[in-house]
């Protein structure tokens, strides 16, 4: 005795399993252009993927990487299954499987895409990803047309969404939050110590403690450190100093590494730099939690004309999640016929000491759809002070990033501590 059903469910397979024999089967050739279009997406999104996975410089983006590759061979089931589909009917949902499969397709490449043709520079690649997109949601809509057999439609439809939701979120979330929050930047400390007489009494010297401390929860990696001392005479007006002078002196503020800020008796003379070097290691990482301090020791004879010394410290930096420094090569040195920009050989009365590095970006997409981009870190010092400054040129084009570029996609960071002043009339007064 059989028992047949007429529950809701079965009365609504049956009428799909109708609904499916009526539609039109595809032609072999449509089935070679869906094959093709999902092999060269496996083929792509397996290649960022994997190198997400196992480089990418945050978990997000990792996440991200592991995602391409989970889309990657969901595609190369989808693959299978179409071809299931089409030819032998073997298996009764290779139709649904083959259609979540060429929409999760459709919507990587359409996301990738976004990303390539917002940061990419290569045409080729977009070009790629564009045919990709079209490609992909063609053949979602011709497995679609196809008999596809949906089990459980509002299941089927509430993965979809929940798997649209997912990818959009994770793209927004690498791609637009993340570089935007967390902000954090290193703290340097300097500190004066006492001014101590040297053996023989000619000379005297000048220790100076520098911290720099990361409290945040980023890397950090060294681009270059500067300390440099200033020496200042300062001659005392017997009077007050007039509105002129006082006007004069706030127009020098622009350069305030050789000049004081307006005083009302005190008359400054332009600052002589005594003393430079860096004080931390090029290209060393600075991590969460980290610190690092150096002592220097500023010497000056003891006859000297200055009246008080001016101590200046900073660190020029770029986040470990927002980009990485490959390691720097030799330094270049403009008075021994280094290559310089045009801008740089405007510059008067200072040299220059040069490193220059690859800097990569934080993700495998952007990583292999920009040209590169180079990293070149100058060390500037003349006889009225001295300053760090760091361009990013793309490869090929001599052409600079905008700093906000330089800062914002590659976390350029710039801390500095300063001035710290101490008084040489004590020292200079000892017997």
């Amino acid at each position: 005795m059989r028992i047949h059903s007429n529950s809701p469910a079965s009365s609504r397979q049956r009428a799909q399993r109708t609904l499916a024999q009526a539609r039109p089967r595809p032609s072999p050739v449509s089935l070679a252009l869906i094959t093709l279009v999902l092999l060269v997406t496996i083929g792509m999104l397996a290649w960022f993927g994997y190198e997400d996975f196992v480089g990418a410089l945050t978990f997000a983006g990792r996440l991200t990487g592991a995602v391409l590759m989970a889309v990657a061979f969901t595609t190369l089931l989808g693959a299978i299954a179409a071809t299931d589909h089409w030819l032998s009917h073997k298996y009764e949902y290779s139709g649904v499987i083959a259609l979540m499969a060429t929409f999760a397709a459709a919507l990587t490449n359409l996301l990738v895409a976004a990303e390539i043709l917002k940061d990419g520079d290569y045409w080729y690649f977009k070009a790629l990803f564009i045919v990709l997109t079209v490609g992909s949601a063609w053949a979602a809509f011709a497995v679609f047309r196809t008999s596809v057999l949906i089990p459980a439609p509002k299941r089927v439809a509430a993965t979809v969404i929940v798997t649209t939701v997912i990818a959009v979120a994770n793209f927004g979330y690498q791609n637009l939050y993340q570089p935007s929050q967390h902000e954090t930047t290193p703290v340097v400390k300097l500190t004066v110590g006492k001014s101590m007489q040297n053996r023989g009494g000619k000379s005297f010297s000048v220790p100076v403690d520098i911290e720099i401390e990361n409290r945040g929860d980023a890397a950090f990696c060294v681009l270059g450190t500067e300390f440099h001392a200033m020496a200042e005479t300062v001659q005392l007006s017997r009077k007050d100093r007039s509105r002129r002078d006082w006007q004069g002196d706030s127009e020098k503020w622009r350069d305030y590494q050789a000049f004081n800020p307006v005083s009302r008796r005190e008359i400054h003379q332009p600052g002589q730099l005594v003393s430079a070097q860096p004080w931390m290691p090029v290209g060393r990482w600075i991590y969460a939690g980290d610190k690092f301090s150096a002592r220097v020791v500023v010497q000056l004879p003891k006859k000297t004309r200055y009246d008080q010394l001016t101590f200046y410290a900073g660190a020029h930096l770029t986040r470990k999640d927002l980009s990485s420094v490959v390691r720097f090569g030799p330094p270049a040195f403009t008075w021994k016929n280094a290559q310089v920009p045009t801008w740089l050989k405007e510059q008067k009365d200072f040299d220059y000491v040069i490193y220059k590095s690859e800097i990569r970006e934080n993700n495998s997409v952007d990583a292999r759809t920009r040209k590169p981009r180079y990293i070149t870190v100058y060390w500037q010092f003349g006889p009225h002070g001295v300053n760090i400054m760091e361009t990013i040129n793309i490869a090929g084009t001599g052409k600079d990033e905008p700093q906000e570029v330089v800062e914002n996609r590659y976390g350029v960071r710039v801390v500095y501590t300063g001035p710290v002043e101490t008084t040489l009339w004590d020292i200079k007064n000892q017997r």
